[in-house]
This record gives C-alpha cells, sequence and structure tokens, in this order.
C-alpha cells in the first residue's frame, strides 16, 4: 500500500508582489489573513481583486498571502477559458512563456504582461513525510484517489522540505472530476 496524504483543493486566487499590494490597495497598506492555510505562513487574506482577460471578469478573487517576489495569478482552466487566457500548466513561480492580465483593486489597477498560469498539481512534504513515502523534493509520482468518481492523477511533482507540511494540492477542476471532499485523501503510488 501506498503512502495516504491530505488533498486540499485550491480555488483560483492570486499572489501579489509588496509593489502591487501598494498599488491596488494603498501604498502604505498590509495584506489582512483572514484564514490560515496549512502550509506554515501562508494565509487566506481579506483583500480580494478582480481578474480581467480579454473575454470577461473574475470578480472577487481571493488575494493568498505573504506577498510574494512576483504577482501571479493562478485560476482553474475553467476560470482562465471563461474570461479567455490560455494559461499553461506550471509549477509555482516559473512565469517564463506564461500570459498576463489586468488585475483591479479598491484603488487602482496593473497590468501584468506574464505570471497567468494553471498551478501544476503538487505535494508538499515534510521531509519525514518524503522519506516515509519513498520519494523525494523534485519527483515525479501518480496519485490515487478512490471514491465514486475515483481516478489515479499522473504528473504530480513531490514539493519536500522541513518547512512543509503533507498535503495534495489539486484545482477545483481536477478536484470535483475525482469527487473529492475536504476529508480526501490521495495515495502516492
Amino acid at each position: 500500500m501506498g503512502y495516504k496524504v491530505k488533498i486540499g483543493l485550491s480555488n483560483k486566487h492570486v499572489h501579489l508582489s509588496e509593489d502591487h499590494i501598494k498599488v491596488l490597495f494603498g501604498c502604505s497598506h498590509m495584506l489582512t489573513e483572514a484564514k490560515p492555510l496549512l502550509q506554515p505562513g501562508q494565509y487566506a487574506a481579506e483583500e480580494k481583486v478582480d481578474i480581467v482577460g480579454p473575454k470577461g471578469t473574475l470578480k472577487g478573487v481571493r488575494v493568498l498571502g505573504p506577498a510574494r517576489k512576483d504577482t501571479q495569478v493562478e485560476p482553474s482552466h475553467t476560470d482562465a477559458r471563461a474570461i479567455g487566457i490560455n494559461a499553461p500548466v506550471r509549477e509555482s513561480g516559473k512565469h517564463e512563456g506564461t500570459p498576463g492580465c489586468t488585475l483591479i483593486g479598491p484603488c487602482r489597477t496593473v497590468e501584468i504582461d506574464h505570471g497567468v498560469l494553471l498551478a501544476l498539481r503538487h505535494i508538499h512534504l515534510s521531509l519525514k513525510g518524503a522519506e516515509e513515502a519513498g520519494v523525494k523534493d523534485k519527483d515525479w509520482v501518480s496519485v490515487k484517489v478512490d471514491g465514486e468518481r475515483g481516478v489515479t492523477f499522473h504528473n504530480v511533482l513531490i514539493r519536500a522540505s522541513d518547512s512543509y507540511e503533507n498535503e495534495f494540492h489539486l484545482d477545483t477542476d481536477e478536484g470535483n472530476a475525482a469527487g473529492c471532499g475536504p476529508d480526501s485523501y490521495g495515495e502516492i503510488l
């Protein structure tokens, strides 16, 4: 039997640079934590922005904190298609060849020329968890999800570090297709 890891579903969201936080929300603004996420130091912020593409707008998209070096927009495939953005699947932070969009905040607007991506499915593991699972950072695995709509996800990246908690990240499109809920687990094959 393989190693089981809890599934965390990721809804559309935005990571903002310090500069873009200041433009969108005001020059002295700091993100306000609304809810902590499982990964240490990460949180859903109170702040929201609108994402504008060539065919439409996603309104009230949650910002995740803390601030990042570069702004990154992570819609689901369904959301990206709805607003006319052909976003590629990428590992977080890998912005080369990604499209841009317009972000609208309560104060001003920001145009980014890259940074919109579909998040590559991945598993965060502590170093202990990676050892128990028999994997290491940057390994590629398949993950089986049981249930009425069970599937096996291929091309899942392992991200192992002592700063991580064990969690398999899927976007809402992937999670819905597999019938995942708040207490779902995947098995690393």
